[in-house]
């Protein structure tokens, strides 16, 4: 039995279930869960306090919207004010997806067991990319424009008539500096 015991512990310890450890639940909603896992790390100001243990699909009844709500295992000694901000990141670009808690107001109510706080919803990665591709767009008629010689910018890069009077400009501020410095006679 005790062999059977400590086998029991090795396997749960290994699969980082850790029944020493004491800590609450709190519930968070958001509208777009973004795809994190139900056994996501959980971090407060970059650093891991908790899991999340669960998530479902449920019908919020003030807005009759389809919602993701997380259930999640903070450590006891973990303060998490009323006010605080959570979101779901990801580690580096494509990385693991995990709920980011940014601290709230000091002094501000600390959430309870089994409380409820509103998530801030992550934009989409399929957004991101579309706004991208908008911005690429834009960039590509932009130089289209200058390399067909509209606008300013483009007729000073692409004019060679402008480009020839700012040489012979040159070429005579070379050769008489003190041009610079002198007030044409009238002004």
């Amino acid at each position: 039995m005790i062999g059977i015991a400590i086998l029991f512990l090795i396997v749960f310890s290994v699969g980082g279930v850790n029944f020493s450890k004491t800590g609450y639940k709190i519930k968070v909603i958001f509208s777009f869960a973004n795809g994190i896992g139900g056994t996501a790390p959980v971090r407060l100001a970059g650093v891991g306090v908790g899991q999340v243990q669960g998530i479902r699909i449920i019908r919020d009844d003030k807005t009759n919207k389809t919602c993701a709500e997380l259930t999640v295992w903070i450590n006891d000694n973990t303060r998490i004010e009323n006010d605080a901000v959570v979101t779901i990141n990801t580690l580096g670009l494509l990385g693991e997806k995990y709920l980011e808690i940014f601290p709230g107001t000091p002094g501000n109510p600390a959430l309870k067991p089994n409380e409820t706080i509103i998530g801030k919803d992550p934009v989409p990665m399929e957004k991101f990319t579309e706004d991208l591709a908008k911005l690429t767009d834009s960039v590509k008629t932009i130089v289209d424009k200058i390399r067909n010689g509209e606008g300013t910018m483009g007729k000073l890069l692409m004019d060679q008539a402008v480009y020839d009077n700012l040489e012979a400009f040159t070429a005579d501020i070379k050769k008489h500096p003190w041009k610079l410095l002198v007030k044409p006679s009238g002004e």
